[in-house]
């Protein structure tokens, strides 16, 4: 049996419908408002707002990530400026200054484009904990012979390079 179509989704007025049910409006009055059964609101609610507002979220970090770059840009084009006029009236100390902070706008930009990561990596095959591990099983399934080398091969799969 096909599934039902939700008709809070195939609504006219939908957009509305779930803003409503994002502020927690009442089911009887939106149900009453736009004509459909309040059973409908919350199965909608259920099964098809979660994902809506997920995208919402999603959206919204883009557009916060997206307003981030651009007043990183804007910090290293004054940056620039400001250092573009201190090397033309010889203030050295100041041009200095100005490098320093444009250096740090284009690493904070590199990091927000992720061109850059600076979180700290983990090479688990030298981990002695690891080396440890890998010893123990290998010992504990060298009695089965099929089965000592189906987890050699996958052990040295894990083990190469990404």
């Amino acid at each position: 049996m096909a599934g039902r179509i939700c008709t809070v989704c195939t609504h006219a007025e939908r957009a509305a419908i779930d803003m409503l049910l994002v502020n927690r409006t009442a089911a009887s009055g939106i149900a009453a408002k736009y004509r459909v059964s309040q059973d409908a609101l919350d199965r909608h609610r259920g099964r098809h707002l979660p994902k809506l507002l997920a995208q919402s979220h999603q959206a919204e970090q883009t557009a916060q990530a997206d307003d981030l770059v651009t007043q990183v840009k804007a910090l290293r084009g004054k940056s620039v400026s400001i250092l573009m006029a201190a090397e033309r009236a010889g203030d050295l100390r100041t041009a200095l200054v100005g490098i320093r902070t444009a250096l740090a706008c284009l690493t904070l930009l590199a990091e927000v484009e992720r061109a850059i990561d600076r979180r700290p990596t983990l090479n688990l095959t030298l981990d002695p904990q690891w080396l440890r591990m890998r010893t123990a099983l290998v010992e504990a399934i060298r009695p089965y012979p099929e089965a000592a080398v189906a987890v050699a091969e996958v052990l040295i799969r894990l083990e190469q390079p990404a």
